[in-house]
């Protein structure tokens, strides 16, 4: 492991909103405010948003920025990332911020049923072959019932055709509402929503290539037990993939690097 990165760990350790809780820490302590968030961190009763596979916590920490009312906890496994969210809220003075480096699926250790008011999910890898592991299957759905308060939204940001196809298949097949469903918010959605406003590293360097950005907010109350959609390993895959974070391929920006 890098210098750097070491160094960034190190630093995370002594910032105040950061929790690092590997299974092994949670299974054999547990996580103790789970259930307690309002009380034990935040110290107000505002609703809490947790945005998953937050990255570099540009997201987080811009919801944080402009809804001083609500609460945002940022959850991803890289660390390192997380350290530029983290610093940036430390030095900040934001109160209503958090993270939790940790698995994504471990999510119900660190939050108990109906602590969550909405989740987040903002340019995760499609797995356009692995429906057990995408963040908005059925599978991590079931997840996320377990933890969010009844009539919660969940919100999705794609760049990826398939997966907001795939997600949009997925509500229908299961009675999930669909609250808003949109293929491409820089036709007029984004300049008349402030949270959509928001855009991330990634997202940036997506936009630059020409691609489109896509968004879809969806009930997770529906049918007591979820099923994947028939017909949805048949959709069509996407033909790049910006989720390799190394290489975009496309046609006219085929093996341009992403640094």
């Amino acid at each position: 492991m890098g210098k750097n990165k070491l160094r960034k760990f190190a630093e995370m350790e002594n910032l105040p909103m950061v929790f690092q809780y590997p299974y092994g820490v949670l299974r054999d302590k547990g996580f103790a405010m789970r259930g307690h968030w309002h009380e034990e961190f935040f110290g107000n009763g505002n609703p809490i948003t947790v945005e998953l596979g937050c990255g570099k916590g540009e997201y987080a920490v811009g919801l944080a920025r402009r809804f001083p009312e609500r609460n945002f906890i940022g959850i991803d496994i890289k660390g390192a990332r997380m350290w530029t969210g983290a610093k940036s809220a430390a030095a900040e003075g934001l109160r209503n911020v958090a993270f939790v480096r940790t698995s994504i699926e471990l999510l119900e250790h660190f939050f108990a049923p109906g602590e969550v008011a909405e989740i987040w999910i903002t340019f995760p890898d499609p797995q356009m072959k692995k429906a057990t592991k995408r963040l908005t299957g059925t599978r991590m759905v079931e997840l996320y019932r377990r933890v969010l308060a009844p009539g919660a939204t969940v919100h999705l940001k794609t760049d990826s055709p398939f997966l907001y196809a795939y997600t949009e298949m997925m509500c229908r097949h299961n009675g999930l509402a669909i609250r808003c469903a949109d293929a491409d918010i820089d036709a007029g959605a984004r300049a008349a929503d402030p949270v959509l406003a928001i855009r991330t590293h990634y997202e940036s360097q997506w936009l630059d290539r020409g691609l489109t950005i896509r968004y879809l907010a969806f009930g997770a109350d529906g049918k007591e037990s979820l099923s994947e959609p028939p017909g949805a390993e048949e959709l069509d895959r996407d033909t790049y993939r910006s989720y390799s974070r190394g290489y975009i391929q496309m046609p006219g920006l085929m093996n341009q690097n992403n640094d």
